[in-house]
C-alpha cells in the first residue's frame, strides 16, 4: 500500500499547496480541459454532413460509371457469346451432316466387302473395304488395280467424308473453347456490374432522410446548370444558323445582280443528302422519345427496357441504320462532327472511357437511359458538365 501513497504524496508538495485545494483545482482543470476537448471534437461535426454527402454522391457516381463500363464489356462478351454459339451450333451440326455421309459411304463399302465374302470368302479387297482407314490399307497392299470404277468412287467418297468430318470436328473443338472463353467473360462482367450496383444502393440507403433530400436539391441544382448551358448552346446554334442563312441570301441577291446562275446548283448534292439525315434522323428521335418512361436495365436492347446503347441502337434501327452493340463500337461508325455542328440525331458520347451514348434532340438536349434507377428520359447534353462530352458522331 505504502508505494502506491508516495506519488500522490509527492503530488500534493509539489508546488506548496494544501491536499484540499489541490484537489479542487486539479479537478476543475481537467474538467476545462475536457471541456475544451469535447468543444473541439464536437466543432466540425456541424460541418461535415455536407462532405459526407458530397463523399457520398462522388461514391456512387463513380460506382455508377464503373458499371457502365462493365456494362458495356458485357454487352461485347454477349454478342460475342452469341456469336460463337451460332458457329458451334453450325459446325456441330456440320459434323452430325458429315459423320452421315461418312456412315452411308462406309455401310457401301461393307456392302461390297459382303458381296466380296459371298462370292468367294474375305479377299484382300474385301478386308480393304473393312478397314479403318481403305486408303492406308490399299497404300501398303496396292489393291486398287482390283477395284471397279464403282467401287473405287466409294473408297474415294468415304476418304473424303472422313477428312470432312474430320477437320470440322477440329473447327468445333476450337470453337467450343472459345465459347467456354466467351462465357466465362460474360459471367465475370455480370458478377462485376452487380457488385458494383449492389455496392451503390448500400451507400444510398445509409443516408437518413434530410440527407436524401439535400442529395436531391443538390441534384436539381446540378440539373438546372446543365439546362441553362444546353439554353446557352441552342441560342448560338440560332445565332450561327441565321448568320449562315443571311450569307447564303447575300450571296444570292449578289448572283442575281450579277446575271451569273452557273453555281446555283453546286450545293444541291449536299442539301439532298442533309435532307435525308435529317429523315432519319427524325425517325430515330421519334423511337426513342416513344421509349420515354421505360427502365434503365443494363444489357438490356427492348422492347420494355435498355440501356444506353441498347436504345440508341433500336432508335436508328426504326430509321433503318445498324448501329453496333456497344458505345465503344457506335464511337467507330459514321462521322464525327465538332460539338458547334451538332444536329438532332447524332450520338452524344461521354467521358474519357467512352461508357456512355445518348441520341441529341436538339436545343442541347438529349434523349438517353441514363443509369440504373432511372427511366429514359430526355436531358440536356451537359447534365454532368461540360468536361464529360467526349464526342459526337453523326451516324449516317
Amino acid at each position: 500500500m505504502a508505494s502506491h501513497r508516495k506519488p500522490r504524496s509527492r503530488s500534493r508538495i509539489t508546488g506548496g499547496l494544501r491536499t484540499t485545494p489541490a484537489v479542487g483545482i486539479t479537478t476543475a482543470a481537467l474538467t476545462s480541459v475536457a471541456l475544451l476537448s469535447q468543444t473541439a471534437q464536437a466543432a466540425p461535426a456541424q460541418p461535415s454532413s455536407k462532405p459526407r454527402l458530397e463523399e457520398v454522391q462522388q461514391k456512387v457516381d463513380t460506382l455508377y460509371r464503373q458499371a457502365e463500363v462493365a456494362t458495356q464489356k458485357y454487352n461485347g462478351a454477349k454478342e460475342r457469346t452469341d456469336s460463337k454459339k451460332q458457329q458451334v451450333d453450325k459446325l456441330l451440326d456440320d459434323v452430325a451432316q458429315h459423320t452421315d455421309e461418312m456412315n452411308t459411304a462406309r455401310q457401301k463399302l461393307g456392302r461390297y466387302a459382303a458381296e466380296q465374302y459371298r462370292s468367294g470368302g474375305v479377299s484382300d479387297t474385301a478386308t480393304m473395304f473393312l478397314a479403318d482407314d481403305p486408303e492406308d490399307y490399299f497404300s501398303q497392299r496396292q489393291l486398287m488395280s482390283r477395284l471397279t470404277d464403282e467401287q473405287k468412287k466409294s473408297v474415294d467418297d468415304y476418304q473424303a467424308q472422313a477428312r470432312e468430318t474430320a477437320k470440322k470436328r477440329t473447327e468445333a473443338q476450337s470453337s467450343l473453347e472459345d465459347l467456354t472463353e466467351s462465357q466465362t467473360e460474360l459471367r465475370s462482367t455480370k458478377e462485376t456490374v452487380q457488385t458494383k450496383l449492389s455496392d451503390a444502393r448500400k451507400l444510398l440507403a445509409e443516408l437518413t432522410a434530410k440527407e436524401k433530400a439535400r442529395l436531391a436539391a443538390i441534384q436539381k441544382a446540378k440539373e438546372e446548370a446543365a439546362r441553362k448551358k444546353a439554353a446557352e448552346l441552342a441560342a448560338q446554334q440560332k445565332a450561327a444558323e441565321a448568320k449562315r442563312k443571311a450569307a447564303e441570301e447575300a450571296a444570292q441577291k449578289e448572283q442575281e445582280s450579277s446575271g451569273s446562275s452557273g453555281s446555283g446548283s453546286s450545293g444541291s448534292g449536299s442539301s439532298s443528302s442533309d435532307a435525308s439525315y435529317a429523315t432519319k434522323a427524325a425517325q430515330a428521335l421519334a423511337f426513342a422519345k416513344s421509349q420515354e418512361g421505360k427502365p434503365y436495365v443494363w444489357g438490356a436492347t427492348g422492347p420494355d427496357s435498355y440501356d444506353c446503347s441498347g436504345l440508341t441502337q433500336a432508335a436508328w434501327k426504326s430509321a433503318g441504320i445498324s448501329l453496333p452493340r456497344t458505345t465503344w463500337d457506335q464511337v467507330e461508325i459514321g462521322k464525327t462532327v465538332p460539338l458547334s455542328d451538332i444536329q438532332p440525331g447524332d450520338l452524344v458520347f461521354f467521358y474519357d472511357d467512352i461508357s456512355h451514348v445518348g441520341l441529341y434532340m436538339g436545343d442541347g438536349m438529349m434523349v438517353h437511359a441514363p443509369k440504373p434507377g432511372a427511366v429514359v428520359r430526355e436531358e440536356s447534353i451537359y447534365y454532368d458538365g461540360t468536361s464529360s462530352i467526349h464526342s459526337v458522331v453523326r451516324p449516317a
